[in-house]
């Protein structure tokens, strides 16, 4: 679903030319900076979406984020927000291999900020499947 590096990228590159396919992905961009979340940093994202554009097995599709985990979705409108510029502003770049069609934001708490702010797909697990337990 997502890629985070170029190196994740090359495995995946080197996987689908394998069997001759191509494979869509979203750049994974960890857009409030925190520590316990992957993705790239907004300022590293443009020379790797470059980078990965170059790769004839990949097409980038998209961004997306995981936005901190909050009581009230709506302080997480101003991460959507800066993951929508993002996208436009790379769209806006015509990169051969990437379209930017998709917008991966927005969680069960807070997917109706995220679908506001322009997310064409949302994580609703919780809300469909309830709380995890992970004491099994």
């Amino acid at each position: 679903h997502s890629v985070d590096s170029v190196k994740l990228a090359m495995e995946i590159e080197k996987e689908a030319a394998k069997r001759d396919i191509v494979v869509n992905i979203l750049i994974q961009v960890n857009v409030a900076n925190e520590d316990t979340k992957f993705g790239l940093d907004n300022s590293e994202v443009l020379n790797i979406v470059k980078e990965v554009a170059t790769l004839p097995h990949i097409r980038i599709q998209g961004l997306m984020t995981i936005a901190p985990f909050v009581d009230d979705g709506e302080e997480n409108r101003k991460y959507f927000n800066q993951l929508k510029q993002l996208s436009v502003d790379i769209k806006d770049k015509n990169i051969d291999n990437v379209c930017m069609n998709v917008l991966s934001m927005g969680m069960s708490g807070d997917y109706e900020t995220a679908i506001e702010e322009g997310a064409t797909h949302v994580r609703v697990g919780t809300s469909i499947f309830g709380v995890r337990n992970y004491a099994i």
